[in-house]
């Protein structure tokens, strides 16, 4: 017993002495961030030129870095390290329990494709038959990209390094970037993953992704934190996924959205999008690309101005539906605003946006949409949007079209707050402008353009139930003829506290019910039963 007691304490003591002594030292995670900081191998990781990688940005090094990744994987997993280099290659396929590393100075470069098309990036796997006829080529194809997964769990790309898709084709050949060619061999994504689950994407920048920066599908357990993405299409699509964390990512994506949330039918099943959250995000679409990246930060020309985007977008692709959202802290610079779209049968509900602030948008701060494109199996019901939540939003030098919700007649939008608000507007719209009455457009594309000019410089709400505005301000920079709020078959209103241009209408009322107002300068309360 008393060689037991010492045993005890003597395992006490020096227990004690080494949590002493690491106090005294960097933590793991400390040493570890020091290490990437500094461009040296985590700890355990395998050197990628141990399998015969070069590096020098003209060998091809695809089958050393996937012969790394497979041995690394029938080993049971591990770190496969990039020191600085440039290493081009095709393909590079993905393991479960595989984290690529790229250190400071390290590039992946997406190679040009091969002249004949033979031998160069992985080719398209068959379309799931279920999805023929409701999903485009891009969506519903993963395996023709830069780097792939399918059917993995725990897979990580991190480090500082770069991957750059220069490579890489856009998928529609405009804007002088690399069409795709009939022939095999080529790629248009950067990322690609596919029924995924426990992914991280940290602290990497990526150039020019092509169709899409990011693709992932069906990816469960999905953190992306740190990214720098300036790119040639779409920054990160984000398609029937679940328990989603975006965080402190720059995206330039001048030519298509930045974060874009979809639930598409590419699985060849709807599955909700759902247990999202995107914040401390900026997002533009009006820098030359690589201009970010290099920190120059260059604009587009100044007639660039009608193709930007560069936004937070939900849609188009809505089969499954989106719940559980909240978008918050993000900057907007020089981009579309942000939309929220369900058009094929899916939901949108409980979403919450706040703290987020705006300058130079092109299509209003915000768009709401319910319409019935329904591009799915015959049958679905019209989807839904309710329960959604905006505050603290600041939007300047907007430009004339307002913000929107616009449902359906026999499917209005419900449930929608708006709270804390400034919308400034260039203002300056004809008089005529004011009496327009835009079309329905129930079928169209669901974009903030789709139905022209618009009668209002604040808010555009048509077929809207239990709409409430409170601590809301519009303002033009120039004198505007239009009504700050121009409300459509709207029932159970509430507008508290408003600020209001004074050389225009307050409101525009068409087939409005139960409408309330109170403590707006200029304007009589009311109470419409």
């Amino acid at each position: 017993m008393r060689a037991t007691l010492l045993d005890r304490r003597a395992a006490l003591g020096g227990g004690l002495a080494l949590a002493s002594a690491a106090l005294l030292r960097p933590t793991a995670a400390g040493a570890q961030a020091a290490r990437s900081r500094t461009g040296a191998a985590p700890d355990g990781a395998v050197d990628v030129r141990r399998f015969g990688a070069v590096g020098d940005g003209i060998a091809i090094d695809t089958p050393a870095i996937n012969r790394a990744i497979a041995e690394l994987a029938a080993a049971g997993g591990g770190t496969l390290h990039f020191p600085a280099g440039t290493y081009a290659a095709y393909t590079i396929r993905l393991e479960s329990r595989i984290t690529l590393h790229l250190a400071q100075g390290a590039t992946l470069l997406a190679a040009p494709a091969p002249a004949d098309g033979q031998n160069g990036y992985d080719l398209a796997e068959e379309q799931d038959p279920r999805a023929t006829g409701f999903q485009d080529f891009g969506h519903s194809h993963w395996r023709n990209s830069f780097i792939w997964g399918d059917g993995l769990h725990d897979v990580a790309i991190t480090g500082e390094g770069l991957i750059w898709g220069k490579g890489l084709g856009r998928g529609d050949g405009k804007d002088n970037w690399l069409q795709d060619p009939t022939g095999p061999g080529t790629a248009n994504k950067a990322i690609a993953l596919k029924n995924c689950r426990n992914v991280l994407l940290r602290d990497f920048k990526l150039l020019e992704g092509g169709w899409f920066a990011l693709l992932a599908t069906g990816v469960d357990n999905l953190t992306i934190d740190n990214l720098l993405i300036d790119t040639n299409r779409d920054g990160l699509d984000i398609d029937c996924c679940k328990n989603v964390r975006v965080t402190n990512c720059t995206v330039n994506a001048p030519y298509d959205d930045a974060i874009c949330p979809k639930s598409s039918f590419a699985l060849g099943y709807p599955r909700v999008t759902e247990n999202v959250t995107i914040s401390d995000c900026l997002v533009t679409g009006n820098y030359q690309i690589g201009s970010v990246l290099d920190g120059t930060w260059r604009k587009m020309p100044a007639d660039f101005a009608p193709l930007i985007h560069g936004r937070i977008k939900f849609g188009t692709e809505s089969n499954g539906g989106f719940r559980n959202i909240a978008i918050t802290n993000c900057v907007f610079e020089d981009s579309r605003g942000i939309a929220l779209e369900t058009v094929d049968g899916g939901m949108l509900e409980d979403v919450t946006i706040s703290n987020i602030t705006m300058r130079g948008i092109v299509h209003g701060a915000f768009f709401l949409r319910l319409g019935k494109r329904m591009r799915g199996p015959a049958g679905r019901p019209l989807g839904s949007v309710q329960r959604v939540l905006i505050s603290n939003l600041v939007s300047s030098g907007g430009s004339q079209l307002p913000a929107v919700i616009a449902g359906l007649a026999e499917r209005p939008i419900t449930d929608v707050q708006i709270s804390d608000t400034l919308l400034h507007q260039v203002g300056g719209a004809p008089a005529a402008m004011a009496k327009l009455q835009p079309p329905e457009n129930e079928l169209g594309y669901p974009e903030a353009t789709m139905f022209g000019d618009l009668p209002a410089t604040g808010l555009f709400a048509r077929h809207v139930r239990n709409l409430a505005l409170s601590n809301v301000e519009v303002q033009v920079a120039a004198p505007d003829p239009r009504p700050a709020i121009w409300l459509q078959d709207v029932e159970d209103a509430d507008l508290f506290r408003l600020r209001l241009p004074r050389d225009a209408e307050a409101f525009a009322l068409h087939d409005v019910r139960r409408f309330r107002s109170a403590g707006i300068r200029g304007v009589a309360d009311m109470d419409r039963r």
